[in-house]
């Protein structure tokens, strides 16, 4: 029997990286997945190699509408939800001299109240015994200058995963994280940084980990699977370190 049969998944952040790749696996194990993110012509165009029950639903994560929509639209077509991963993130950098008000407001209001505000309005519809999953990052547990504010994100996002853990535990809700390391996704082509810069950083970072190499998308949607699947029954409250060893040594 495939890992997720039968199972309702929603993914945000879902229509490149992470997000797709772990929406591929979930249908390959049987799920019927929602796939969400911002760009409606992403959605359109990653849907045409998709294969298995599944629904794209356009959503930004920082509005409170969208949060809400997402949830009513997955649970009019699929009923009750088993698996929410909240996978939607940026990371673009400023140096603390350089930070503004703008740029703060975009990181924490998709990284924390995003994730927040699905998970209100998920959480009636979540089935008891089901898993809520966040993609977090190792960024807060080091230091890596000019992304102060990303990993102040990365940091409050962990830290409110623990008071849920508590807070579902009634319900038998396994609530876990993914905290990648440097990761080959498109996150890094979108922090607004010349080419060349982008390049350099991603050698820089890659020489860092112990295991000499970049992880790739597919890399962390096993672990995304493995943590909503069964296999993870007794595992709760953790969040998985997936960076090659980075964060460890």
């Amino acid at each position: 029997m495939k890992k997720l049969e039968n199972k309702v998944a929603i993914i945000t952040g879902a229509n490149s990286g992470i997000g797709l790749a772990t929406a591929k696996l979930y249908l390959q194990e049987g799920a019927k997945v929602v796939l969400s993110g911002r760009r409606q012509e992403a959605l359109d165009e990653v849907a045409k190699d998709l294969e298995g029950d599944f629904t794209i639903i356009k959503a930004d994560v920082s509005k409170l509408e969208d949060n809400k929509r997402l949830i009513q639209e997955a649970t009019n077509k699929y009923g009750k939800i088993d698996i929410l991963f909240l996978n939607a993130g940026v990371a673009p950098p400023s140096p603390a001299h350089e930070i503004t008000e703008d740029h703060y407001d975009e990181v924490f209001n998709i990284n924390v109240k995003g994730p927040i505000l699905a998970t209100k309005e998920a959480l009636p519809h979540v089935n008891d015994g089901g898993t809520i999953l966040f993609t977090n990052s190792i960024v807060h547990q080091k230091g890596f200058d000019g992304l102060g504010v990303y990993s102040a994100s990365k940091g409050a996002l962990r830290a409110y995963q623990r008071v849920l853990t508590s807070e579902v535990k009634s319900r038998g809700i396994r609530v876990n994280s993914i905290a990648p390391g440097p990761i080959d996704t498109p996150i890094y082509g979108k922090m607004g940084l010349p080419q060349d810069v982008v390049e350099e950083m991603g050698k820089g970072f890659a020489a860092q980990v112990p295991l000499g190499r970049f992880g790739t998308s597919e890399e962390i949607a096993k672990s995304a699977l493995f943590l909503a699947s069964d296999d993870a029954s007794f595992i709760n409250g953790v969040e998985l370190e997936v960076d090659g060893g980075l964060s460890q040594i």
